[in-house]
């Protein structure tokens, strides 16, 4: 029997974490989020760790919830269904805690929880066929868990939009409203994820992820004096660093840096 999902290690620095339900389009169930959160959290403790990227096998990245799953929910009561929404809140929550980058690879469907799973990546590269959906308003529901990081990547504007709507939407209109970053050809798609993991790698290890988290700390804040203070104290910190010394002598000298050779 295959595993809801599968975590590939092509090189220490790199993970592969692939949606593995081809026969449902990589529908989610309560199987697929406890496999996703424990995945996560595993690779969160993985200091070798660089890069993770977030794919499906089969035909479709994600087309959301997995319609048995949603039968068996029509029955839950208020508690069972709010304790599920929690187990999603809580996984998607993980993923984006993810201390590296997460570079999603979306081909196929990406609809309704598989856009949210798209939210969540760093760098977002699709095929420009996809076809994009927030489909939970035709059914009586709303993408309430997978909202905040929805909102973030495509804005309020388009999120009033689609989610009210549950028009689906095409991989240049993702492109255009900023969920996604790079469209290209099917053929293309692992060539293209494959150069942006081997940029992500090829930087320092520590500023990447220090990179990371200061978007995430610093997005939507006001620039007040002590925001100016965090962030000064925050490059005081990373110059000081040995990765930080490294970075600036091996520019200066003309040679590949430490971590490269790692």
């Amino acid at each position: 029997m295959s595993t809801p999902i599968e975590l590939k290690r092509p090189s220490p620095h790199v993970a592969e974490v692939w949606l593995n339900r081809p026969d449902v389009r990589n529908a989610f169930n309560d199987e697929v989020i406890a496999a996703l959160t424990a995945t996560f959290r595993g690779l969160a403790q993985d200091g070798a760790l660089r890069v993770v990227v977030l794919a499906g096998h089969g035909k479709a990245f994600c087309a959301g919830a997995d319609l048995n799953w949603m039968r068996a929910m029509a029955d839950y009561s208020w508690t069972q269904n709010r304790d599920d929404a929690q187990a999603l809140a809580d996984m998607l929550w993980t993923l984006n805690q993810c201390p590296v980058p997460v570079v999603g690879r979306v081909h196929g469907d990406c609809y309704a929880g598989g856009v949210g799973l798209a939210a969540l990546c760093d760098v977002l590269v699709a095929v420009d066929s996809v076809n994009f959906c927030l489909s939970e308003g035709r059914l009586g529901l709303m993408p309430a868990t997978i909202a905040p990081y929805v909102i973030a990547a495509m804005g309020q504007r388009a999120a009033q939009r689609y989610f009210t709507t549950a028009e689906r939407f095409s991989a240049a209109e993702a492109q255009r409203i900023g969920l996604v970053h790079e469209l290209c050809s099917a053929e293309q798609l692992d060539e293209r994820v494959a150069a942006i993991v081997q940029a992500l790698v090829a930087n320092s290890p520590a500023a990447v992820r220090s990179c990371k988290r200061l978007v995430q700390d610093l997005a939507g804040q006001p620039n007040t004096p002590a925001l100016r203070e965090d962030t000064a104290r925050r490059i005081a910190d990373i110059r000081g660093s040995d990765e930080g010394k490294e970075g600036v002598s091996a520019f200066l000298q003309k040679r590949p840096p430490g971590w490269l050779a790692s």
